[in-house]
């Protein structure tokens, strides 16, 4: 135990002083979810943004309570009634500024006002202007403000609704850009480093003959793959821990969901897997630079194929195919299950069973390629 011990803490204090090493397992991928998370974290749609220019009866008689639920979907800036004030507001909608633009034509009564129309009282054509550079924006300026005119006829009569809408929340199965990024940069940071830390070690330890040293010393076999492991495994779970830190800040504004947790046995799980990857690299390769071009060439294909920076949706069908065949793909999506979509063990079990049985059998390939030098 003491071996163990001993053995554990020099490997992790070799990995702490190895600053390269540090940079590319933990400071690399995170840069990647910094700026991914920042560019991408807010692609849902806004309320859209309407100038009422002068007086509009069906938008100055609304409801307080009305106001308050279309405030998310429908933003209003009040303007005067002028003629200049109305050019500006439709030039506003030329650039892109604000959505549309509302306001009241004559009605065949009331005094004059320097739009070219009545007074804005309580009868009026309401004139909406929206841009035809967004045909998806237009429809839902057209829709708000249709729904507030309709709903304004129907108060203006003093009948009851004939008719009411029941409105019931489904579960959504799109995902915000952060509840992707995260589980599959997690799975590329957590890939990286048991791929090119494993490889690594065993081709450098070879050529300095500290596995023949470590064979011949009074050190169990179990003792030096369970230091090695270990450190591994605590790397890995320090990405986690970190990942999740900063993907749930407000600003990033990623939400666990129930059964989160699952994220650690899922992690250390998939360490192994890679972990044997990297052993069968290590086995194979002679030099140290052997070792990382192989591991790049692995790794970095993987993460693409396995949809850790993009969708695969749109992706063609092969590459489809192919990443069901990834460690990585299935990590990733058992991760965005368990941390953002509420799944639990269903999701879980089947993904950790099948990390740990690849594990097994690449490190029983790499246990028949094992040399302990390079005589």
């Amino acid at each position: 135990m003491t071996g163990f011990v001993s053995l554990s803490r020099a490997m992790a204090l070799g990995l702490l002083r190895d600053r390269a090493a540090v940079f590319f397992t933990l400071v690399f991928p995170l840069m990647f979810l910094l700026l991914f998370g920042a560019l991408f974290k807010d692609t849902s749609a806004n309320a859209v943004k309407v100038v009422q220019v002068g007086n509009v009866a069906v938008f100055d008689g609304l409801p307080e309570k009305e106001r308050e639920r279309l405030r998310p979907v429908l933003e209003i800036e009040r303007t005067s009634g002028s003629k200049a004030a109305l050019e500006q507001a439709l030039e506003k909608v030329r650039k892109g500024e604000v959505d549309g633009v509302v306001y009241q034509s004559d009605a065949g009564s009331g005094a004059r006002t320097d739009i070219g129309g009545r007074d804005a009282g309580t009868d009026g054509q309401v004139e909406l202007r929206v841009s035809a550079a967004d045909p998806a924006k237009a429809g839902s300026v057209r829709g708000i403000v249709s729904s507030i005119v309709q709903e304004e006829n129907l108060r203006a009569t003093g009948q009851p609704p004939r008719y009411t809408l029941g409105t019931h929340r489904v579960e959504d199965e799109s995902v915000q850009a952060i509840q992707f990024l995260t589980p599959g940069l997690l799975g590329w940071a957590v890939a990286m480093g048991a791929v090119f830390g494993t490889a690594y070690n065993l081709v450098s330890w070879r050529k300095k003959r500290i596995l023949r040293r470590l064979w011949l010393a009074p050190i169990g076999t179990g003792s030096v793959v369970g230091a090695r492991v270990g450190v591994n495994l605590a790397l890995a779970l320090a990405q986690t821990a970190i990942f999740l830190a900063v993907a749930t800040l407000p600003y990033y504004g990623l939400q666990l969901t129930g059964d989160w947790w699952l994220c650690v046995p899922l992690v250390l799980s998939a360490t192994l897997a890679f972990m044997s990857i990297g052993l069968v690299v290590g086995a194979w390769a002679k030099t140290e630079e052997a070792a990382n071009g192989l591991a790049q060439l692995i790794v970095l294909p993987m993460a693409f194929l396995s949809g850790s920076f993009f969708p695969l949706d749109s992706a063609p069908e092969w590459v489809q195919t192919v990443s069901r065949f990834l460690p990585l793909r299935h990590l990733a999506d058992a991760l965005q299950g368990v941390l953002s979509r509420g799944e639990s063990w269903g999701t879980a079990l089947p993904v950790i069973g099948g990390l740990l049985l690849f594990g097994a059998v690449l490190t029983l390939i790499a246990r028949s390629m094992f040399r302990w030098d390079t005589a």
